[in-house]
């Protein structure tokens, strides 16, 4: 089995028990939200750091100081989740933001017809996302069954890649 099916198969298990399970979910999500934060701002510090030798600061350092903001936002959701539990609809309009920019990155990079299907979908349900972020303070269960139906999505989708 290549790496892309096992994949497609962890991504629909895990989305079919967030779907199944939202409470549980609910708090896996701020872990989730907050290890993609960290490795985003740790990739961003690295590409920072990387470009100072290839251009000159003012476009490296930009790079260096939102890495370092996201880390620093990655490790709050990590370790402050009850702290933090209040800011579940940022959370939900973070986790639309960073959908509707896979969905346009997929639709440009159109790797195969159903790729694009799968991007549009994502970057749908993004606008969903953000759409439903108001209901999310209210009700964070929406945050938990949204990604699960994406992880499904997502997961259909590396099933059927060659």
């Amino acid at each position: 089995m290549n790496g892309n099916k096992g994949m497609g198969i962890l991504s629909i298990v895990v989305g079919l028990i967030f779907i199944l399970f939202p409470m549980f979910s609910e708090s896996l999500i701020s872990i989730v939200v907050g290890l993609s934060l960290l490795f985003f701002g740790i990739s961003a510090v690295y590409t920072g750091w990387n470009m100072r030798q290839y251009a000159n600061n003012t476009y490296s350092s930009p790079f260096i100081v939102i890495g370092i903001i996201v880390i620093i936002l990655g490790f709050l959701f990590i370790f402050y989740i009850d702290a933090l539990s209040f800011l579940v609809g940022i959370q939900f309009y973070l986790v639309g933001f960073i959908m509707i920019i896979f969905g346009i990155t997929g639709m440009l990079s159109r790797i195969n017809a159903f790729s694009l299907f799968t991007s549009i979908l994502v970057f749908v349900m993004g606008i969903v996302a953000i759409a439903l972020a108001a209901f999310a303070m209210a009700q964070p269960i929406y945050i938990a069954i949204i990604i699960g139906v994406i992880l499904v999505i997502e997961g259909v989708a590396l099933l059927f890649i060659d």
